[in-house]
């Protein structure tokens, strides 16, 4: 069941604007207070949205099944010409096949690294960078990460991204066949990614993402699984066009579309989080990968 479905769509609504920095922290507490619920501040509701990550760990950064370990590499043309990031293999020799797994605008936050444990549990070699690394890095809280994410280079942090994508293509317990999956930001990113890498990028997750340029899709080589929430409306806005670029140039895609979801579905951390639509995509994005990874 979705936690969400008890959140009023009005403090739905703030809590997005608060994510994206139309509004700060302080405003979104101060809006959802103003509102009223049967007579009762929304206040308790929207405290209730911020994330809650020791909770929503899914899979321990001492597990077993994986080893995990934080990195630097060269990022030639990024913010400072270095990159870390957080590097888990499954266990076993390798090579694996790997993925790569790109955060939201607020830095590598504690959710996105469970994602990349996720994502080795399910065998592949996961790479999740931190976009802040070269500021300092993630600084253990999204308000103060997503403001600093907001005051970066954007085009030098997407060449951050990009060399990270490099990075782990060329890694030596890569088997060269390299996915990204991302989230909000990190979805635009994927996309990004599919038309910077061409060839180089062998399949693209992303969710509820900024879409491509129409003009650029015409580059993307990589099969692309695109995920939405249906109460997404900014971002789906963004559908159409995609879509008729994807077919003008015979990308191979497919888009799923999860009912009564909110962007940010697939994060366990804050009540927007849908257990089935999470669940499905998640499979789904494994299927896919080891479809075009392999």
């Amino acid at each position: 069941m979705s936690a969400e479905r008890e959140i009023d769509p009005r403090v739905l609504r703030l809590y997005d604007q608060y994510c994206h920095g139309a509004i700060d922290r302080r405003e979104f507490l101060r809006r959802s207070a103003a509102l009223t619920i049967g007579g009762i501040s929304a206040l308790t509701m929207a405290t209730s949205m911020l994330p809650q990550y020791a909770r929503a760990q899914t899979i321990s950064f001492t597990d077993e099944r994986i080893k995990a370990v934080y990195v630097e590499y060269p990022s030639p043309g990024g913010t400072s010409g270095t990159m870390r990031g957080y590097l888990v293999q499954p266990r076993g020799a390798g090579p694996f096949p790997a993925v790569l797994v790109i955060h939201e605008n607020r830095g590598l936050n504690p959710h996105i690294e469970d994602v990349a444990r996720r994502a080795a549990v399910a065998g592949f070699l996961a790479l999740a960078p931190d976009g802040l690394a070269p500021i300092g890095g993630y600084p253990g809280n999204d308000d103060d990460g997503r403001a600093m994410q907001a005051t970066l280079d954007q085009g030098k942090l997407r060449q951050d991204m990009i060399n990270s994508a490099r990075f782990l293509k060329s890694h030596e317990l890569s088997n060269g066949k390299l996915g990204a999956v991302g989230f909000c930001w990190g979805g635009g990113m994927v996309n990004h990614l599919a038309v910077a890498l061409g060839d180089d990028l062998d399949a693209g997750v992303p969710f509820y993402g900024p879409a491509a340029a129409p003009e650029d899709v015409s580059k993307i080589k990589a099969p692309l699984m695109i995920q939405y929430a249906s109460n997404d409306e900014r971002i789906n806005a963004m559908w159409p066009a995609f879509e008729k670029a994807l077919r003008q140039h015979n990308v191979d895609y497919t888009m799923h579309m999860y009912e009564n979801t909110s962007h940010g579905f697939h994060n366990n951390s804050t009540p927007r989080y849908d257990e089935a639509a999470a669940k499905l995509a998640w499979e789904r994005t494994i299927e896919f990968f080891r479809k075009h990874l392999a």
